[in-house]
């Protein structure tokens, strides 16, 4: 039996498509019928020519090639055949010298696939990958794991539209999803007509680091862009008690000083009493260390804070409303929470969730 591996698909001038394969055993002959993997299933051909280059020289390596009627193992040979376009590399190629062999090596390359694809475990979100050969995925897969980006499909060949409707399906979950990583194939032009259309990335490169950093890159203009919108929703957990020696102004605005017992404070901080049926003493416009500004304080601060009132409201004051003896906290709200999750993590220290956790119970947030 004659056994190949293919292990690159390119168009050459001339020829058209082309694969390079090893010949591992066996033989090979023009008009030979192969079998090789195809993106839409087996590709049943036969061979037109069997190229290899001139002595010392490389299959990859542009030069003269030299055509043979019959080629024995061991050998790397570029084949010529029609309907090549669609072949998959990093798979086995058979030949077929009879017509029940064609039909059982048809059957061998769709389970050969099938079993290496369904092995991979994919995520309900995250990237499509796309690369040149089976292996090459396999490699590209292993990176993106030990990155910790999740993967939510997969592709051998060309990016092709299809492609790009099934990576389109993460715009409705989480749109920093929405990418195919093409790794070493090239993008056919309907499907990236389909993807700037719909609004899918492809990121396009020969070397892995090279498509993680375009990856990560997106990633934080898209993290930098959602903080940016959604900025004014957030509110972050804090408790704050009113230290009286320092009620500079006791309403509208509200100017005191304050001790950060937990969490921490921002500009736009809503304010509540809880203590007082949750009044609300508005938001927080200026925070103060030492006669310089800040945007943010933590735990343990004493910090000067202004309050502005609720646009539209009575505003409230220190002495009648509440006192020093009423501790201040950050009005949080179910939206709020999921902002803050969704988009600002990486401001949240341990003990900033175990206060929100405990502010969830006081205002009955389920």
């Amino acid at each position: 039996m004659s056994y190949c591996i293919s292990k690159e698909v390119k168009a050459i001038g001339g020829l058209g498509t082309t694969i390079d394969v090893v010949l591992v055993n066996g033989h090979l002959r023009v008009g030979d019928t192969i079998i090789v993997a195809g993106q839409e299933g087996p590709i049943v051909t036969q061979i037109r020519g069997l190229l290899m280059p001139e002595p010392n020289r490389e299959l990859r390596v542009r030069n003269q090639y030299q055509n043979y009627k019959t080629v024995k193992a061991a050998r790397g040979i570029k084949i010529a055949a029609k309907d090549l376009e669609k072949s998959m590399a990093g798979l086995p190629l058979f030949v077929g010298r009879r017509d029940d062999e064609t039909e059982y090596f048809k059957n061998e390359i769709q389970n050969i696939l099938k079993t290496a694809l369904s092995s991979i475990k994919l995520k309900e979100n995250g990237v499509h990958v796309q690369a040149s050969t089976l292996g090459s995925l396999e490699a590209l897969l292993e990176f993106l794991k030990t990155s910790n980006i999740p993967y939510a499909g997969i592709n051998i060949g060309p990016v092709h539209r299809k492609d790009i409707i099934r990576a389109s399906t993460q715009l409705e979950r989480d749109p920093q999803w929405a990418v195919i990583l093409a790794f070493d194939v090239r993008i056919e032009r309907d499907a990236q007509e389909h993807a700037d259309t719909v609004g899918v990335k492809i990121f396009q490169a020969d070397i892995i680091y090279h498509l993680f950093d375009m990856f990560i890159a997106h990633r934080e203009r898209i993290k930098k862009e959602n903080q940016e919108k959604y900025r004014h929703l957030a509110v972050f957990p804090c408790k704050l008690r009113v230290l009286p020696q320092y009620i500079f102004n006791s309403r509208d605005p509200i100017i005191c000083g304050v001790l950060i017992e937990d969490g921490f404070v921002k500009l736009g901080t809503p304010i509540c009493v809880p203590s007082k049926e949750f009044i609300e003493l508005g938001r927080i416009v200026s925070i103060e260390l030492n006669h310089k500004p800040l945007d943010v304080a933590r735990k343990g601060s004493e910090v000067c804070i202004k309050i502005e009132p609720i646009s539209g409201e009575a505003p409230k004051m220190f002495g009648r409303h509440f006192d020093e003896n009423d501790l201040l906290m950050s009005k949080i709200s179910r939206e709020s929470i999921d902002i803050v999750k969704d988009h600002f993590r990486d401001d949240m220290q341990k003990s900033d969730w175990q206060l929100m956790i405990e502010l969830k119970k006081i205002f009955n947030i389920l």
